[in-house]
């Protein structure tokens, strides 16, 4: 059922209105509601908090949340949360960390910690004027903004640096000031916003309350401030090494050969786009799904990693491979902004749980700790595609999901699950066993 008619103020209904206008759209409303209302919480103190994490909400939607165990960074054992719907992420960061765990596991370390903010303006006067009083506005502004720095700078962080960049070759009369921050433990982008907003406002007062610039108040208009998730000061590297020779195990026979081939495949993600963007996801499967669990925004991770891939112009892998000197080395470099405070990190039950589960990181550790399952999955996903493919194992784990889709009994889960063990999936060959195996049930009751 659709309507042409606009809804006003659904955001002012209170939950049970807004539940029976969406129901309304069925044909069956009172069922729908009752779907709904079974994804609630029973704990109602702890729904209404769920549901003021987010506007116009009607109830949850659930992930799986599961465990990496293994995960050796820097000689330090973790058991790495992760939340993803596909269960071949999981099981490739477990085998990959397990794989490199009796080799050194993974060696991490952060490299910066910088966030950029930016205070966008038109300034239509002479360039060499603005020039010239940009040392006396720096001043006004980090004094200006110390009302806003003080609680952050007492915990190490603050605003770093303050330029001024000229964009004019690009658009016309176009300037930034380009702010540099530290945030600690904080993602910090509330932080941020709120300082690039008053710094926007003490750049246009500079203006209207300095009689120096008498008659020159409209020569400067602020379009926007706001952060960047682009962060390419905001860098974390992990690797891993071990001679070629202790690369074979049950899915590699011959090291020489698996190294030939994984050199190949990285060489590949960086001159062609196509496999670079894939190759580039498997590792986010990894740093989302950490995201995820710990409360992070994975959104702008993505966003700002992908931007990193591709600063050289050219869209390219974001690891790199050196099998020299009879040595396997394999390192991701990869821009991170984490938080382990504020947010989504304390309020909700499951994202805090996540934290004290890798014994409260800070912000730097869990850097560490994201980029290094990326890693992991990302190797896990190469090493099937140079060696056995990477639907052998997709499918296994898909297995479930298809049996699910069809509505199978557990009897049949369990026999196509002993079946499949051992032969191809897919969902025209689960679809052929299931019927096989229940018309093999109907002559046997005959």
């Amino acid at each position: 059922m659709y309507s042409k008619q606009i809804i006003n103020g659904f955001s002012k209904y209170n939950k049970q209105a807004k539940l029976e206008l969406i129901a309304s759209r069925f044909d069956n409303p009172d069922l729908i509601i009752d779907e709904l209302k079974s994804y609630w919480h029973d704990d109602a103190a702890l729904q209404k908090l769920f549901d003021e994490f987010s506007e116009n909400t009607i109830t949850n939607f659930f992930f799986p949340m599961g465990v990496v165990p293994n995960v050796n960074i820097n000689g330090r054992h973790h058991v790495v949360p992760m939340v993803i719907e596909e269960s071949s992420v999981v099981a490739a960061a477990s085998n990959s960390a397990k794989f490199w765990a009796d080799k050194g596991g993974f060696h991490a370390q952060v490299l910066s910690t910088t966030k950029i903010g930016q205070v966008h303006f038109i300034w239509h006067g002479a360039k060499d004027k603005l020039r010239a009083m940009f040392p006396q506005l720096k001043r006004e502004l980090l004094l200006g903004t110390q009302h806003l720095t003080e609680s952050m700078e007492q915990r190490g962080g603050g605003i770093s640096n303050i330029e001024l960049i000229d964009k004019t070759a690009d658009l016309e009369n176009y300037f930034q000031l380009k702010v540099s921050f530290e945030t600690v433990d904080a993602m910090g982008a509330n932080f941020i916003n709120s300082v690039l907003e008053e710094s926007a406002s003490i750049l246009e007062n500079h203006f209207t309350e300095n009689e120096h610039y008498h008659g020159h108040e409209k020569e400067c208009r602020v379009i926007m401030s706001i952060l960047s998730n682009y962060t390419p000061e905001c860098l974390v590297k992990t690797e891993v090494e071990c001679d070629i020779a202790c690369l074979r195990n049950a899915d590699i026979d011959d090291p020489e050969d698996f190294a030939w081939k994984f050199e190949k495949a990285i060489q590949i993600a960086h001159i062609d786009v196509h496999r670079a963007v894939t190759h580039n996801k498997g590792i986010y499967n990894g740093i989302d799904a950490v995201a995820l669990a710990t409360g992070n925004d994975f959104r702008a991770i993505e966003a700002g990693g992908h931007a990193f891939a591709a600063r050289s112009g050219r869209y390219r892998s974001l690891t790199e491979v050196d099998i020299s000197n009879g040595k396997f080395h394999y390192s991701l470099t990869v821009p991170l902004s984490l938080g382990t405070v504020g947010g989504l990190t304390a309020l909700h039950p499951m994202a805090n749980f996540s934290l004290r589960l890798l014994h409260n990181p800070t912000a730097p550790q869990l850097m560490m700790i994201a980029a290094s399952v990326g890693l992991a999955n990302n190797f896990g996903a190469i090493k099937s595609l140079v060696t056995k493919g990477i639907q052998v194992g997709h499918m296994k784990m898909h297995l479930m999901n298809i049996l699910n889709s069809i509505e199978v009994s557990e009897r049949e889960k369990k026999v196509a699950s002993a079946h499949f063990a051992n032969h191809k999936v897919s969902f025209t060959a689960v679809r052929k066993f299931i019927i096989g195996l229940r018309k093999e049930e109907k002559i046997e009751k005959f």
